[in-house]
């Protein structure tokens, strides 16, 4: 069965300034996103699946699925705040969604095959995905534990020049399986390399991630539990690396850490988008990509 990739698309992108998963940022007037649903299809993904908000689902109907028709099915979900488990209703002063983990359990209804999940506005690179879909399309032994995997990218190689960025720093034991996502935050360029806080071979997640099914009820399980230990909380976040994390500890999950040395691109800050604009021209160059993706 060929896997779905899960684009997560419903962030505003407050740092940036606008609705960035849009911005064209490729030769040929293409997103980033544009740059994975191409990789994902040639690598053997069979379908697309966005998670927006509602507000955005016409610019996305005829900025994308106009774009994608004929080549790749593509299905929306919508993050909101009344998108809750049963019996739960948004608190009072709440106004955004509760992040990754929760923006994944929106997708539950829409999913039954093997997925990869990653972000709409980071370029992963054709590597990525390739082996994404090597590993969702190999069948696996049943178990008690599910078996997902992560591209896990070098520290070094997903750096901004233009402010600080967080980045889930991954431990691993000797056979390659994720023992945990501790998130840095606040990490600059000078701090990466010789002499620095951060050797610069740290393995990172950028949330890339590929699982199965069986991850949805896990996280509405813990979305439960997230729920009751901060019920009022206005600002407070579901993660899904955190959420992956938990179901390692418990025994729920093992989790295959798949290194790349793919370098990532992504428009975190304004000032990112004239060196992601000159990197995938570089990318296009050199016959990696068509000059235009669709």
């Amino acid at each position: 069965m060929a896997p779905t990739l899960l684009v997560l698309a419903a962030g505003m992108g407050s740092r940036y300034g606008g609705l960035k998963q849009l911005d064209p940022v490729g030769p040929g007037g293409e997103t980033i996103l544009d740059y994975g649903v191409f990789d994902a299809v040639r690598a053997g993904f069979g379908r697309v699946v966005f998670v927006i908000r509602r507000e955005f689902e016409t610019a996305f109907r005829e900025q994308v699925t106009a774009k994608y028709a004929g080549r790749v099915p593509v299905d929306f979900v919508f993050q909101a705040l009344d998108a809750l488990p049963a019996g739960l209703t948004p608190p009072a002063g709440r106004e955004k969604p509760w992040g990754t983990g929760h923006a994944v359990w929106c997708a539950r209804n829409a999913i039954r095959e093997p997925f990869a999940v990653v972000n709409a506005d980071d370029f992963y690179g054709a590597d990525s995905y390739r082996q994404l879909a090597k590993f969702l399309m190999t069948p696996t032994a049943a178990g008690a534990a599910a078996r997902f995997c992560m591209v896990g990218f070098r520290l070094d190689n997903t750096l901004s020049e233009h402010g600080t960025v967080s980045r889930g720093v991954c431990a691993a034991d000797g056979a390659g399986r994720l023992l945990s996502v501790t998130e840095q935050t606040g990490i600059a360029h000078h701090e990466v390399g010789a002499g620095g806080k951060y050797s610069g071979a740290e393995t990172v997640s950028m949330n890339c991630w590929g699982v199965t099914p069986a991850l949805f009820p896990a996280l509405e399980a813990q979305f439960r539990e997230f729920w009751a230990r901060v019920p009022a909380e206005p600002k407070a976040e579901f993660y899904l690396p955190a959420a992956v994390s938990t179901m390692i500890a418990r025994g729920e999950a093992s989790v295959q850490v798949l290194p790349t040395a793919n370098k990532w691109f992504g428009v975190t800050n304004r000032e990112d988008r004239p060196r992601v604009v000159a990197a995938l021209g570089e990318l296009v160059q050199r016959g990696d990509y068509p000059a235009k993706l669709f």
